[in-house]
């Protein structure tokens, strides 16, 4: 049975929402609380894709590293995108905490670690975050990681005491909850047939029934269907694949006893613990659809690689969703043409980023906040069509397979600099014994005996030869 109806009537409303995840339902939300109807259209249901198969986890950022991101915009610009980023991981964590979502299953921190030996570049990270970008942050030395995850898999690590994480599906839900609350109309299996987004007010064709609006939102991602074609073919899809083990008893505190989110720099695995003795692991990636459970063995064997004290595990569920990924790696936040909005493209960093550009877009419709013009340098790109799926799955598994080669280098390394060290000290510990060691000739009760010397001549000249 479905907890919304199908759209069967002819609809008017201030702003129509084209899909419910998380972008579309924030969306909904700040504008429904704002005074505006709403009707939020979802082809299929509420989260069903990656909105609500993701991990959770919340902190500020976009998939766009910060240098990458100064060198395109300038700094001025990148701090204000980057206040943004906060704003919406802060906006999550007030609607999780203060709306008391049931089973929202909140937990702080998160733990950003290194595949490989670079302690000058942390402290240079540590450095812009903390003091050009107002974020908290502390660096972790290889020994604390290595404390709290034992394993030699990972050296240096940055750690995010106020980034959280949330039960991801049941936030979608709540998310849901709160906008119909707030009076936005939710329906669902109400795919969109056509759209026409001339004139003041647009007109949305369903299978069922027909809606005019004043805005129109596109928050489909991937999904937007045919009438979007060209839009949604602005992003690559991408599948991440995750699943959560059986409970794993004390064997799992033995390996790990850092209780928020992990995830490596170059973004091959996201792990954290969810109900006190399993774990939620997300690593591999196709830009294809496939069954989930063609990936059980890879998943398992990303978790023995990273632990190989766990030993065997068993997953208990597994579970796949598509992201948008941009050519340039950030968001689509903004106004297309007069009423017709994009809030898309959100990649992996979609938990803050999604909630942001619900607020700017909701804002910039009611209240005429031009702050979604930010990011009107990240133009729409076309991301090469099945062309571009087969090099993005190229680039990923060479960017897999060099991160992998570059970790076992750093390790090989690391034992070779310790094999030295050993060695070292037990050179000088010889040494010292060998320094200590009485000699034979002050041996006691063993008198030195006396040489014979020569007869010392009485003046220079005996004892020379004529």
């Amino acid at each position: 049975m479905r907890e919304r109806s199908r759209l069967s009537f002819d609809l008017d409303v201030d702003i129509c929402v084209i899909g419910a995840g998380l972008a579309g339902l924030a969306v909904a939300l700040e504008a429904a609380r704002m005074g505006a109807s709403v009707a939020v259209l979802e082809g299929r249901h509420v989260g069903w894709n990656a909105s609500g198969h993701q991990l959770g986890t919340v902190m500020p950022g976009y998939g766009l590293p910060l240098r990458d991101l100064i060198a395109r915009i300038g700094f001025e610009d990148t701090r204000e995108l980057w206040s943004l980023s906060k704003e919406g991981a802060e906006y999550v964590r007030a609607i999780a905490t203060e709306e008391l979502m049931p089973g929202i299953a909140f937990s702080e921190g998160a733990l950003e670690v290194s595949n490989v030996d670079v302690g000058d570049q942390l402290i240079e990270r540590l450095q812009m975050l903390g003091e050009d970008f107002g974020t908290e942050v502390e660096g972790w030395q290889v020994e604390r990681v290595r404390e709290q995850l034992k394993t030699e898999h990972y050296f240096h690590g940055v750690y995010y005491p106020k980034a959280f994480q949330v039960d991801g599906r049941k936030y979608v839900h709540g998310l849901a909850a709160l906008a119909k609350r707030a009076g936005a109309q939710i329906f669902e299996e109400t795919p969109v047939v056509s759209i026409d987004p001339l004139g003041i007010r647009k007109r949305i064709v369903t299978p069922s029934a027909r809606l005019r609006a004043s805005h129109i939102v596109l928050a489909g991602n991937i999904h937007l269907g045919a009438p979007l074609r060209r839009l949604s073919d602005t992003l690559l899809p991408i599948w991440r694949y995750g699943a959560v083990t059986a409970p794993l008893g004390e064997r799992l505190a033995e390996v790990m006893t850092f209780q928020g989110s992990v995830t490596d720099t170059d973004g091959i695995d996201h792990f954290r613990i969810v109900d006190g003795d399993r774990l939620m692991w997300a690593s591999p990636e196709t830009t294809w659809a496939a069954r989930p459970q063609r990936f059980a063995r890879a998943i398992a064997r990303r978790i023995r690689t990273i632990f190989p004290r766990l030993g065997r595990t068993e997953l208990a569920d597994i579970w796949s969703g598509a992201v948008g990924q941009t050519v340039h790696g950030m968001p689509q936040i903004g106004q297309l043409r007069k009423g017709l909005w994009v809030s898309s493209g959100f990649g992996r960093q979609g938990m803050n980023t999604s909630a942001m550009a619900g607020h700017l877009i909701a804002q910039g419709i009611l209240r005429g906040d031009d702050r979604w013009r930010l990011f009107s340098p990240f133009e729409l790109v076309w991301a090469g069509g099945p062309t571009g799926r087969v090099v993005g799955h190229a680039v990923g598994a060479w960017t897999r397979g060099a991160s992998a080669a570059a970790g076992a280098l750093a390790r090989y390394r690391e034992r070779a600099r310790l094999k030295e060290r050993i060695r070292e000290a037990r050179l000088v510990e010889a040494n010292r014994q060998a320094g200590t060691r009485p000699s034979r000739r002050s041996q006691p009760g063993r008198p030195r005996p006396e040489r014979p010397r020569p007869p010392v001549p009485a003046n220079p000249s005996e004892g020379k030869e004529a």
